[in-house]
């Protein structure tokens, strides 16, 4: 029986852990970017108000080669990066100080946005499921997590408060998905709240995810 010599055996142990710690390291210093986002109206899932002039694109992050743009693994976690994407085609602004947007699931689960905060716990502990009806004074933990994280999900985020005409805006909403088998499965999206120059609420939006 042949054996390797210890010097090439070495040399051989020391390339496996130069790879695994470059594998590491790279990992550790990955930046979020923002997708470039398109007019929602070309998303194969949105919902167009042809007469309001605005349009909801819905682009799911559940697909690992696209989530690899992130430095968390949030499907770890149990949360579903949800793409949310908004177009005033209209002359006027519209406001989104009042969205709230839903998840209802094949089975009629009704999943809300998960917070910020709940996101920094899901992160200190990964086990903890997200509290749908946090109390008044909830405990922050963001300090438990790296500012590299925090800066990720800051950024990430869906934060528009108002889009001016012919603009687009979008960012991300977290859903926690933990105790959902196919969370995608006859799913829709609901947005209410928009609301145009004058004060008018717009017809809720309803994009159909079902895989």
């Amino acid at each position: 029986m042949s054996r390797v010599p210890s010097s090439r055996l070495l040399a051989s142990c020391g390339a496996g852990v130069f790879i695994l710690l470059t594998s590491i390291c790279s990992s550790a210093g990955k930046q979020f970017v923002m997708p470039l986002a398109r007019a929602a109206g070309t998303y194969p899932a949105h919902d167009e108000h042809t007469t309001e002039a605005v349009s909801v694109g819905i682009d799911p992050y559940d697909a690992p080669s696209k989530a690899s743009i992130f430095s968390i693994n949030y499907s770890s976690l149990g949360l579903l990066p949800v793409f949310l994407v908004v177009t005033n085609d209209g002359d006027q602004p519209i406001t989104l100080m009042e969205i709230k947007a839903q998840l209802v699931t094949g089975d009629r689960a009704k999943l809300s946005p998960v917070t910020e905060d709940d996101i920094y716990r899901r992160l200190s502990h990964p086990s903890a499921r997200v509290n749908p009806y946090p109390l008044p004074f909830p405990t922050k933990v963001k300090g438990s997590v790296s500012k590299q994280a925090r800066d990720e999900i800051q950024t990430a985020q869906f934060a528009a408060r108002a889009i001016e005409p012919h603009t687009t805006h979008a960012g991300f909403l977290f859903f926690d998905v933990s105790g959902v088998s196919a969370p995608l499965s006859g799913t829709h999206f609901y947005l209410n709240g928009v609301h145009n120059s004058k004060g008018d609420e717009l017809m809720y939006f309803d994009v159909d995810l079902s895989r």
